[in-house]
């Protein structure tokens, strides 16, 4: 387990898409941001990038990857990549986030230093129940039996 480069007292969670060190928490992120030390790192051979699923930071020198949005522990809950372009490919999902309130719901969750909390309010509204309804569809499609086939005896 790796600690904090920043406050060197919690364990990491993320990654600084800039530089990719490890830090903990938003405000060890905005310490570290505005501290002058974040430069863009240069891999001999980076891995090809994930499309960004927001605008990416200001400076950024690539987009997040998924490994910057996981640590290790959460790696077991990882969706394969195949089934995440799945909901880049779905019509229902994009016409359902052209929405405007679900846009700003969403910005909110992200925004929020406590993201269980956010979420759990969010859940509280249809319309992010229906968009979290839709991703599980496409992530973990449900088997849909069909009565019909049922009566042909």
């Amino acid at each position: 387990m790796q600690l904090c480069v920043v406050c060197s007292e919690q364990i990491h969670k993320y990654r600084c898409p800039v530089c990719r060190i490890r830090y903990c928490s938003v405000g060890c992120f905005k310490k570290h941001r505005n501290d002058g030390s974040c430069q863009p790192v240069k891999d001999a051979a980076p891995p090809a990038p994930a499309p960004c699923p927001r605008p990416c930071p200001s400076g950024a020198a690539e987009p997040w990857t998924v490994d910057d949005l996981l640590d290790e522990d959460s790696q077991s809950d990882r969706v394969p990549l195949q089934k995440l372009q799945l909901l880049g490919e779905s019509k229902d999902l994009m016409n359902l986030l052209q929405n405007p309130h679900l846009r700003n719901l969403m910005l909110t969750v992200d925004s929020a230093e406590d993201k269980s909390k956010a979420v759990k309010k969010a859940m509280q509204e249809p319309l992010f129940v229906e968009l979290a309804n839709q991703c599980l569809q496409i992530i973990e499609p449900t088997e849909i039996r069909d009565d019909d086939d049922d009566d042909d005896d």
